[in-house]
């Protein structure tokens, strides 16, 4: 099954270096995923728990201030992953560290996101209370695209960052 795994730019780098994905949630195509989205294909399933754990990310981002304001998943073909529906249609719980040879790809921010990126980080509580100025941040973040790092770019981006 593949699964994205919400992370920060500084939380890729410690589990890069690590080798292994130290996270216990991610999303996934769950059953109720699938029940949600009646229509959809298996490729737009996976883009909507793509955004799912992007939106993840702001929540950490909005822990780690010192982070560069860049939403990451890193997406992972994983086994044993099950379902939690009660945390969302996609959340999945991980049961053990995902080894690092099993990533396929970085989803990452660019640069420029960053402001946009750091006011819907700053305005995570408040969308949460259903404020309409902050759930406007995040559907300014939600908006922007996240771009593809094959796992051999991944020392590259992070040189970037």
């Amino acid at each position: 099954m593949r699964v994205f795994v919400p992370a920060t730019l500084p939380l890729l780098e410690r589990w890069r270096a690590a080798r292994r994905v130290d996270a216990s949630t991610g999303f996934a195509v769950t059953p109720a995923l699938r029940e949600w989205y009646a229509t959809g294909d298996t490729e737009e399933l996976e883009y909507t728990a793509l955004t799912h754990a992007a939106m993840a990310s702001i929540r950490l981002l909005a822990a780690d201030a010192g982070a560069p304001a860049r939403r990451v998943v890193v997406a992972a073909d994983v086994q044993g992953a099950v379902p939690e529906p009660a945390n969302g249609r996609s959340a999945v719980r991980l049961a053990t560290p995902i080894g690092f040879e099993s990533v396929a790809a970085v989803h990452v921010d660019h640069p420029e996101a960053e402001p946009v990126v750091r006011a819907a980080a700053a305005a995570v509580d408040a969308a949460d209370a259903r404020d309409p100025d902050a759930e406007f941040a995040m559907d300014e973040a939600e908006a922007r695209e996240l771009s593809w790092y094959a796992t051999q770019e991944i020392p590259d981006l992070l040189l970037g960052s």
